[in-house]
């Protein structure tokens, strides 16, 4: 099973932003080829943010949680996400009304075109 291991060290994330960038009305997501190397080979390397601006805890929780629930379900489908690429997921504040069943195409989309 692939876990997810999020970054640690300032250094990590400001490399991980100069690289590929997509971004969308409910999120904005951040790729860099792996410049280290993750504690077991098969974890992901994958960090969600959250600003302060977004609203308050309960709010950047339920957004966060809902964006990981995506990622662990597009890690099942086999190809989606590339784990060769360490990733940084900023949540914005339109993805708290969605639903997952309409992100999730999104996201698979975003991830894809992440790839190229």
């Amino acid at each position: 099973m692939v876990k997810l291991e999020s970054l640690k060290k300032s250094n990590q994330f400001r490399k991980a932003l100069k690289e590929k960038k997509f971004h969308t009305e409910y999120y904005s997501i951040f790729a860099a080829k792996n410049f280290f190397k993750p504690n077991h080979k098969s974890n992901l390397l994958i960090s969600f943010v959250m600003k302060k601006k977004i609203g308050n805890a309960v709010k950047r929780n339920k957004i966060r949680r809902k964006l990981k629930a995506i990622v662990h379900k597009l890690l099942k489908k086999r190809g989606a996400i590339n784990k060769d690429y360490t990733y940084i997921v900023f949540g914005k504040s339109n993805a708290y009304a969605l639903k997952q069943d309409v992100l999730l195409p999104l996201m698979e989309k975003s991830f894809s075109k992440l790839k190229k």
